[in-house]
């Protein structure tokens, strides 16, 4: 159930979320960015340190084994993960180095954290954390945090623990992936606590990331999806680099495909007098509710701006045109969806 306090929290001042479903893998080694730039699907090679980016690594077949962020800590790249996919992920890594100098190690016990949220997140961060000297900085260091791009970082301390600030536009508000010892998060958590940010629940956090237009790996993306299917290629590949694991087929798609594929992620909005579906639900156009579904949703949230439930769902491609009609098969009566434009909010929430 949508906790009104976290979203008013995220909306207006900060909400923290716990990290425990992310997964982290640490790769060392002096051939660690050539290694990962030969399999993942983002440029690797072009991050400088302090930088990171969002990719996918793919199967030969181009669909996706998982999605992660990338940060180049200078003498290390870390990797964040969904934690379902964590083990295999490493297992991969470790099972495809031959020569090279690479090491993988699994760090989701060592490292935890939070993510945080709102327009006072940054205020928060750099109250409780000492960025390190190093980070080169010319503001406060509230500004400097305002500053970073998504993806970027900055190393600092708390109470003696290292803590790695990672810039995050997840629900389109000013966020950060705080970082720290595992041994000492609730510590750290309980400190951003006192410091303002409220509490903010799993099910309140997916229907702000829904609201921004986020599609989240394992819930709107599988091991099925193809990247241009979720419509994250513009961040997630680089049409730039060489090779890497998959890249045959994408570029197949793009240019010869001219990047059409079977199915489409997309938004859509529901009447608010309506029934709100849920997510797993069957799609169908009007004029064959008894027929074959022909998409399904995979997201879907009750939106305090909007007034009214929406939702992510795979349609057919030539049924992802904005303005398009669905219909939702299972419920009651028929409940009618329309395909909208993303993100859902283009103007700040409130509430």
């Amino acid at each position: 159930m949508l906790s009104p306090e976290g979203y008013r929290a995220a909306c207006h001042t900060a909400a923290i979320i716990s990290l425990s479903t992310r997964g982290l893998i640490l790769v060392t080694g002096d051939d660690r960015v050539s290694y990962l730039q030969g399999l993942l699907s983002n440029d690797i090679a072009a991050l400088e340190p302090g930088q990171g980016c969002y990719a996918t690594y793919l199967t030969p077949q181009g669909r996706m084994l998982a999605d992660l962020c990338v940060l180049n800590l200078g003498d290390s790249l870390l990797l964040d993960v969904h934690s379902s996919v964590t083990s295999m992920l490493v297992d991969r890594l470790r099972e495809f180095v031959f020569m090279e100098q690479v090491t993988v190690h699994d760090q989701t016990s060592v490292w935890a954290g939070f993510g945080i949220h709102g327009p006072e997140a940054a205020r928060i961060v750099a109250r409780i954390v000492q960025l390190t000297a190093d980070a080169g900085l010319n503001r406060t260091p509230a500004r400097e945090l305002e500053a970073l791009q998504e993806h970027q970082h900055l190393a600092g301390r708390y109470d003696g623990m290292p803590v790695i600030v990672v810039r995050s536009n997840e629900i389109g508000e000013v966020g950060f992936l705080v970082y720290t010892e595992a041994a000492r998060v609730e510590e750290f958590g309980q400190a951003l606590s006192e410091a303002g940010a409220k509490e903010l629940d799993v099910e309140t956090f997916d229907l702000l990331r829904l609201e921004a237009g986020r599609p989240v790996f394992p819930t709107d993306m599988d091991q099925d999806t193809i990247p241009l299917e979720a419509g994250i290629e513009d961040r997630a590949i680089s049409l730039n680099k060489g090779c890497y694991v998959g890249q045959e087929v994408i570029v197949r798609i793009l240019h010869r495909g001219q990047g059409r594929v079977a199915r489409r992620l997309v938004g859509l909005w529901f009447d608010p007098n309506d029934v709100a579906p849920t997510a797993g639900d069957a799609l169908t156009t009007p004029d064959d509710l008894s027929g074959k579904p022909i998409g399904v949703l995979t997201s879907v949230g009750c939106s305090p701006v909007l007034e009214r439930p929406i939702a992510f769902g795979y349609v057919k491609r030539e049924l992802a045109e904005v303005g398009t009609e669905l219909v939702v098969l299972g419920l009651e009566h028929h409940v009618r969806g329309v395909v909208t434009v993303g993100p859902f909010l283009t103007l700040p929430r409130f509430g």
